[in-house]
């Protein structure tokens, strides 16, 4: 794992709001807005962004925590921009707030972890 960052680093996402990011279960679509598992999904994205840049070839991240305080809706069509900020790295794990915001408003705030493994361990993981 390269160690190129440090807490306070920042990586930006950005998502238009499409009608497949919006609620929509087996039972039918619920609403036209950004469904939490949908920005959960960006949100790790973003976090992600830091992974792609500090794995090794031998390597990959896999997620291990994501918490997300859905605040207030993004219609379909709506930008949401993503701010991901690392507030610490222990080791091979990498902690991230992020932040959520469209048209000046918050939509969602949480955190997420990502530990950076060698992929010959994770293929043993998966393997069990």
């Amino acid at each position: 794992m390269l160690s190129i960052f440090k807490p306070g680093d920042t990586r930006y996402f950005s998502r238009t709001v499409r009608q497949e990011d919006c609620a929509t279960f087996d039972s039918g679509s619920v609403h036209p807005v950004y469904a939490t598992f949908a920005l959960a999904r960006d949100a790790e994205w973003c976090c992600r962004l830091f992974v792609l840049e500090m794995k090794e070839a031998h390597e990959e991240g896999i997620g291990t925590r994501l918490t997300v305080d859905h605040l207030s809706p993004a219609v379909a069509g709506s930008r949401v921009d993503f701010t991901a900020v690392i507030t610490q790295i222990h080791h091979h794990e990498i902690t991230c707030n992020y932040e959520a915001v469209c048209n000046g408003r918050v939509v969602a705030r949480g955190v997420q972890v990502q530990k950076i493994l060698p992929k010959e361990k994770l293929a043993k993981l998966f393997a069990r």
